[in-house]
């Protein structure tokens, strides 16, 4: 199995380059690489992605301190009051950002950028090679992210770069790694790095609002707050029950494309235990002076107007929905309503998640969800 120098040099030599910049990136790589090699049981093809994936965020650490060393104004960018989504997996977020990402004069991650943000969009002429002709990368058995290869992604492959991210633990089971990351990491500094990169992608570019979205931000508030200060939040809301159980689904598909020793019964452990745990830390940071910065979405609201739902949270942002931005966002609502497919329920019993004993391990969160939604 190679080791954290090996992909270093790697990197180092595809580039040409040699500044990594901070050390705050070596303890997730090291811990990362020896939970691989101990406990993931990788199959030739878990090998063949993940190796490389690992040595091109390296490489984009690389060109990203290149960047700013060259050209160290991209430190003046401002990345003001963004917009953040968060909250459980499979509770409509998506569908919001997507809704989100229709206002033309807002910024948000795109795709192609999210795993290659160097170089600085704004340096590209004509058509960036980044952009995939097609519905780009499928891993396991499905797409797992938006097929427009223009439409948002989460902040997963950003936080990557600081090797502090969940990405990881889709891709593989690593308990070591998972348990480091909600137990012990620093996520400061993986913040931290966020915002860098957010400014290099804003560079050159007209100053716009961002829209983030990434539902594992709850377990990792205070972080995300000393990033973004000035930060608002819109969180999204739907029963516990319906929801780990189809991320838990989402998570076997994937790995167990890159293991031939999949274990579901982890799998549902490590989405309860780490889901719970984040709506805990939501609740305690909201508990604080940062209530008044959330606000909230039902699911089932969502799924019945989601134009509507949009509305609400744009007057309590005091901005205006153009109508250029709504008639995009009903275009999208459309479309994406006749590609929709019924989702196949996973047999519960697999992953050893009995509805009734996960119910009470949420239960604090939901009673606050309730009062939340009631907004409108």
């Amino acid at each position: 199995m190679p080791t954290a120098t090996d992909l270093k040099a790697a990197a180092a030599e595809q580039t040409g380059l040699s500044d990594f910049g901070e050390d705050s990136f070596e303890e997730g790589l090291a811990i990362l690489l020896e939970s691989l090699e101990s406990e993931a049981q990788l199959n030739d093809r878990g090998q063949a992605f993940l190796y490389p994936r690992i040595t091109a965020y390296l490489a984009q650490r690389l060109q990203v301190e290149d960047w700013y060393r060259r050209h160290p104004e991209i430190e003046d960018v401002a990345i003001t009051a963004p917009v953040i989504g968060m909250g459980l997996p499979r509770t409509g977020s998506t569908a919001l950002s997507m809704l989100l990402a229709q206002d033309p004069d807002v910024r948000y991650l795109r795709r192609w950028e999210s795993s290659q943000p160097c170089p600085p969009p704004s340096t590209v002429r004509g058509v960036d090679p980044r952009v995939p002709p097609d519905k780009g990368e499928m891993v396991g058995t499905r797409h797992h992210v938006p097929t427009d290869t223009h439409g948002p992604m989460e902040c997963h492959e950003l936080m990557a770069l600081d090797f502090k991210s969940h990405l990881f633990q889709s891709f593989a089971q690593i308990p070591t790694y998972s348990r480091w990351l909600v137990e012990k990491a620093d996520l400061t500094t993986t913040l931290a790095y966020q915002r860098r990169v957010m400014k290099l992608l804003q560079w050159g570019e007209p100053n716009r609002p961002w829209r983030l979205k990434c539902p594992s931000h709850v377990l990792w508030l205070d972080a995300v707050h000393q990033a973004f200060p000035d930060a608002r939040y819109v969180m999204t809301h739907r029963d516990p029950t319906d929801v780990i159980l189809s991320v838990a689904d989402l998570y076997a598909d994937i790995i167990g494309t890159f293991t031939d020793a999949i274990d579901r019964p982890y799998i549902g452990r490590l989405n309860v235990e780490h889901w719970s745990l984040g709506m805990d830390r939501a609740l305690q940071f909201r508990a604080g002076a940062a209530q008044d910065r959330f606000y909230d979405i039902d699911f089932r609201a969502m799924q019945a107007d989601p134009i509507g739902e949009v509305t609400g949270l744009y007057t309590w942002l005091e901005q205006p929905v153009t109508d250029e931005f709504a008639q995009r966002m009903d275009s999208w609502w459309a479309h994406a309503a006749a590609e929709r497919e019924a989702p196949s329920p996973a047999d519960p019993a697999l992953f050893d998640i009995d509805p009734d004993q996960v119910r009470p391990r949420f239960a604090r969160y939901t009673e606050h969800a309730t009062r939340w939604t009631t907004h409108a």
